[in-house]
């Protein structure tokens, strides 16, 4: 009996044994996933790392030509209405990721090729592009910059009677910053040096002329900065309604650097009058002439990203050769009697306005191209200088 006791007593600890250790193994092992029915659920992994990088443009280098830009331009004109409508930033695109975004002489003959090819059939711009390595980029990166300069418009003009009309376009909807009539000079000056407060390059475009020159927009957009900075003076921000372009006006008059009447939140028409020509900034001090030279700086930045706006990694184009080409499109202004303001002659109706207005129900500014008539059918302000 006594044996009898000894052997259940060892079986006892054996299988108390042999239990701990199958606990243990099965601790060990990843477990398994929770099953409802036939349906497995699997249980949610943790996330290795940070987040992923959020996939847009970080950088553009604008290198598009004066040459390329009218070219491009016309072929689109040309062929608007047509079977095969050639649209000018898909052309451009299409050269620069033949050429390696640069636009010499043999991209220019390259997109006379494109162009006569697709007028006569014989391919499509799709075809073309299909297996084109780099045209998705250079095609955002083109749109970016380019993307509200041209479509249709209704603008005022003049007719064999003199009185005025309105006449429906298509064409050059952009325009200018400098009003018709009034001189200037200009030379390729992005990237120089400047010193005040820090240490930086040029990131914008600047525009010699006199005090009160009319200062006209650029694109159609809404007036998302108003006021003083000290890099710029007097300035304007002017966002495009789809967000990726910010249009920066600065060292604008003093005493009255803006149009009358324009405020944050006004949405304004390519062609207005919105400020004046001035030497105002480089002061903490509000409403000082402390820059030497009275000119326009104005420049663009892309935006991809809103994280983009105000970062250590904007993107500001050099604005020279899109200067050059706009300035087949200027704004013809008139003095406004006993007072500083200069007003449009001819008003434009834009439908990127009309479309803005309705969606948002802001104003527009009371300031109020050329083209082929087809009637009847807060922010970092730092880049100047």
């Amino acid at each position: 009996m006594k044996r009898c006791g000894k052997l259940k007593y060892a079986i006892v600890i054996e299988l108390v044994l042999l239990t701990l250790l199958f606990a243990v193994r099965q601790a060990g092992k990843p477990s398994a996933p929770v099953t409802s029915g036939s349906i497995i659920v699997e249980e949610p992994e943790e996330e290795a790392g940070e987040e992923a990088e959020k996939d847009y443009i970080k950088w553009v280098d604008f290198n598009v030509s004066y040459e390329a830009l009218c070219q491009a331009y016309d072929a689109d004109v040309e062929t608007y209405g047509e079977d095969f409508h050639i649209d000018w930033i898909s052309l451009l695109a299409c050269t620069a990721a033949k050429n390696g975004g640069e636009f010499g002489r043999q991209a220019l003959k390259d997109m006379d090729s494109i162009t006569e090819k697709i007028r006569n059939g014989e391919t499509t711009m799709e075809e073309i592009t299909c297996d084109l390595n780099n045209y998705d980029y250079f095609y955002q990166a083109y749109d970016a910059v380019l993307g509200g300069m041209v479509g249709e418009f209704l603008l005022q003009e003049q007719d064999e009677s003199g009185n005025t009309v309105w006449k429906r376009k298509y064409g050059l909807k952009a325009y200018s910053p400098i009003a018709k009539g009034f001189p200037y000079t200009d030379y390729d000056d992005f990237g120089s040096s400047r010193s005040y407060g820090y240490k930086r390059p040029h990131l914008g475009h600047d525009m010699m002329g006199q005090i009160g020159t009319p200062v006209v927009a650029v694109e159609s957009g809404y007036v998302e900065v108003l006021g003083w900075n000290q890099y710029g003076g007097w300035r304007i921000g002017i966002r495009s309604f789809d967000g990726k372009r910010y249009y920066y006006y600065a060292h604008l008059r003093q005493d009255y650097p803006y149009a009358e009447g324009l405020a944050e939140g006004d949405a304004v028409t390519a062609g207005d009058i919105i400020g004046y020509m001035g030497h105002t900034g480089y002061s903490e001090k509000e409403n000082v002439n402390n820059i030497k030279t009275v000119h326009l700086h104005w420049g663009l930045e892309l935006i991809f990203d809103e994280s983009q706006k105000e970062s250590d990694n904007e993107i500001w184009i050099d604005c020279y050769q899109l200067s050059r080409f706009l300035y087949k499109n200027r704004s013809e202004a008139v003095k406004v009697e006993e007072s500083k303001e200069w007003k449009r002659i001819y008003d434009m109706e834009d439908p990127a306005v009309e479309k803005y207005l309705e969606e948002h129900g802001d104003s527009v500014s009371g300031n109020g191209v050329s083209g082929n008539d087809i009637s009847g059918s807060g922010v970092t302000d730092n880049s100047e200088g």
